[in-house]
């Protein structure tokens, strides 16, 4: 590893890797023989995007690239850049390219969903013409904030956050070059929990440390004075441990129990602990299907569409669609008669026989089937009286009628348990 910078320089910067075998992670893009080593072995620089959540490795990905193919390395910010900075860019890269060493050139985009349309349709002429290989940064889903012409003309590669392994490396690293001291395990594992992935925020909180810990002349970093000094930050739950089970527990039961105060009030605080608000989108799509099903069908709906406004907005803009939604799971009538229903079935099916589909209910796409009977006495439900085939059996031959989906008196399900109820009169009419 290069030698440590001036001691001024954050420690991020201090330990970002000078070679490829010094990123710490993605080791499904940088591994032997995986699709970004390639790239990097390729010798010929193509443009990407490089799309995870931050403190992944994105800028240090793209510096590395421009290393590895001796290129002019530019960078933009879309927080902060424009127009102008990109007009700049490709005078920049036609400099490069006419000069006497004829360097190729990248221009590294760091948070590019941030460019508008305009501003990203910019950069196709000048990726078209080769002039520059563009490098995107992102947090949020391509699909959604990179224009399609220039999505087509860039690889997408997917990194993930880091490993606890991972992070604890990094603190190995740190303590390697002399920036933090000696870190009581617990001290550590509370560390890792609390930067969930993102070795920036890692780093940055040992650096806080680091200053602390020499002002008290602390040999050690300890569980208890890492409480006291980071206290407010360090107010995150262990996301494998008993407190954040206990937390998504308190929450899925106020849905159930419909007190949307209650129901808002654990969201907040999961989100306040550092929960991912895309692991709260999954939770209340669960939601929607286990405790509210089809006493209201919108329920599911909803929380598919808050979990895809969240994809586009990120935090804290979408986590307002995923209040909203969980508000509305906990008013919206509830049954669990489908999730019943599907379970009962499951276990039926697990411990009964493979019982043969009736000949009727077979499909006969050859004459061969046909003159075997295959669908042969089939009533086509449409073609009946009110569009119901009264009396037709569906289940296999000799199968009593299981009864496993028991609509509830509640929202939705009250109409669908009168029209079964109707349905079953007309069967036994019938039969």
């Amino acid at each position: 590893m290069s030698p440590p910078a001036a001691p001024h320089t954050p420690l991020a910067e201090r330990l970002r890797p000078r070679t490829l075998a010094e990123v710490i992670g993605q080791q499904h893009l940088l591994g032997e023989g995986m699709a970004l080593r390639l790239a990097f072995e390729s010798g010929q620089p193509h443009s990407c995007i490089l799309w995870g959540p931050p403190g992944v490795g994105k800028t240090t990905i793209a510096r590395l690239m421009a290393d590895a193919f001796d290129a002019q390395f530019i960078t933009i910010s879309a927080v902060l850049g424009g127009v102008k900075d990109i007009r700049e860019a490709v005078e920049q890269a036609q400099i490069a390219r006419d000069g006497l060493q004829t360097q190729h050139t990248i221009v590294f985009v760091d948070e590019v969903h941030r460019f508008n349309k305009s501003q990203q349709d910019a950069f196709l002429p000048h990726v078209e013409s080769g002039l520059f290989t563009f490098i995107g940064a992102t947090t949020e889903n391509p699909s959604f904030e990179v224009n399609s012409a220039l999505l087509s003309r860039a690889a997408v590669y997917v990194l993930q956050p880091l490993g606890e392994d991972d992070l604890r490396q990094l603190i190995t690293r740190a303590q390697g070059i002399g920036a933090v001291p000696a870190v009581e395990t617990a001290a550590a594992d509370r560390l890792i929990a609390y930067a969930d992935g993102d070795a920036r925020r890692l780093l940055n909180t040992l650096e806080t440390l680091a200053v602390a810990a020499t002002r008290e002349k602390l040999a050690e970093v300890t569980d208890a004075w890492l409480m006291r000094v980071l206290g407010e930050r360090m107010r995150r739950y262990d996301k494998g441990g008993e407190q954040f089970y206990d937390t998504i527990s308190a929450l899925h039961k106020s849905v159930r129990g419909s007190d949307p105060d209650a129901a808002l009030y654990w969201f907040v605080r999961m989100l306040d602990g550092g929960a991912d608000p895309r692991y709260m989108a999954r939770r209340f799509i669960r939601m929607a299907s286990e405790d509210i099903g089809l006493a209201d069908p919108r329920a599911l709906r909803l929380a598919l569409d808050a979990a895809e406004v969240y994809e586009r907005l990120g935090t804290p803009e979408g986590e307002l669609a995923l209040a909203e939604c969980v508000v509305y799971l906990a008013v919206a009538p509830k049954s669990n008669a489908v999730y019943k229903a599907f379970n009962e079935a499951k276990a039926f099916v697990k411990k009964d026989g493979t019982r043969p589909v009736p000949m009727h209910l077979r499909n006969a796409p050859t004459k061969l089937m046909k003159e075997l009977d295959y669908g042969k006495g089939y009533r086509y439900a449409h073609d009946e009286a009110g569009g119901f085939a009264a009396g037709e059996r569906y289940l296999p031959d000799g199968m009593a009628g299981p009864d496993f989906y028991r609509p509830v008196e509640r929202g939705l399900e009250i109409r669908i348990a009168d029209k079964l109820r109707e349905l079953k009169k007309l069967n036994n009419q019938n039969n």
